[in-house]
């Protein structure tokens, strides 16, 4: 596989550069992650619907997440991307990550960056568990995510609204095109 993604989505929301400040819709709002997020039942496939611009999914298209629970609590995570359109080469990454608190996980991908892990907060999930919205505390990073790569229009404005609920700024978000 190609590295672009993978030294890219090396963990959602791991990197060196300082949050943006236009990112943020309202940076002293709090952010809160989900209290009761089920492993069980988020573990499984979702496609990205939707991110913010970052440079490791440029040029992504049916970009995916797929979850996995290992016997020692911690989640392998598998990212996937096709390079310049729906029929480009597959690029991608696994990692794993660790539970750290409430709807909070800390994901690495240690085969590129060893000793570099990054927050990945769930900060919602509809009860059915087929939309989910993820961020991180500086708000730099985030993502809607789907069991479905079309539901309708009503999740993603759902999305939106968690997202601006927790200091985002949702006009932002850069759609993900999915097959």
């Amino acid at each position: 596989m190609r590295t672009t993604l993978s030294t890219a989505l090396f963990a959602m929301g791991i990197t060196a550069t300082k949050p943006q400040q236009d990112r943020h819709g309202d940076p002293k709002a709090p952010i809160r992650s989900v209290q009761d997020l089920d492993l069980q039942r988020y573990a499984g496939l979702w496609y990205a619907l939707a991110h913010y611009p970052n440079r490791f999914e440029r040029d992504c298209y049916a970009t995916t997440a797929t979850y996995s629970l290992n016997p020692d609590g911690s989640v392998t995570v598998e990212n996937r991307c096709r390079k310049g359109s729906l029929n480009g080469p597959e690029d991608g990454v696994t990692g794993k990550a660790e539970v750290t608190g409430p709807g909070q996980l800390k994901v690495g991908f240690v085969k590129y960056l060893p000793f570099i892990r990054g927050d990945y907060w769930v900060l919602d999930v509809t009860s059915d568990y087929h939309l989910a919205v993820v961020g991180e505390p500086g708000r730099t990073y985030g993502w809607v995510l789907s069991r479905d790569p079309h539901p309708g229009a009503e999740l993603m404005e759902h999305a939106e609204a968690v997202l601006k609920r927790n200091g985002y700024n949702p006009a932002l978000l850069e759609r993900v095109v999915q097959p």
